[in-house]
């Protein structure tokens, strides 16, 4: 069994990840790529970025509370 302190790491490498794939989605947005799909795709980046927010705020504090 993982102890808490590794599958944190591995839930901020992977929050991480995820905001890295964010801003490679946000860029090839603002560089006309899936025009078709423009407001959708712009909707899923803000909504992608505001859950990694939360995802690692509650890490801080879970981590601030052990």
């Amino acid at each position: 069994m993982a102890s808490s302190h590794s599958t944190s790491g591995e839930i901020r490498e992977l929050i991480a990840q995820l905001d890295v794939d964010r801003a490679w989605l946000l860029e090839q947005i603002d560089r006309g790529h899936w025009p078709e799909l423009r407001l959708d795709l712009a909707a899923l980046e803000r909504e992608l970025g505001q859950f990694l927010t939360l995802a690692n705020d509650g890490l801080e504090e879970k981590s601030r509370l052990s």
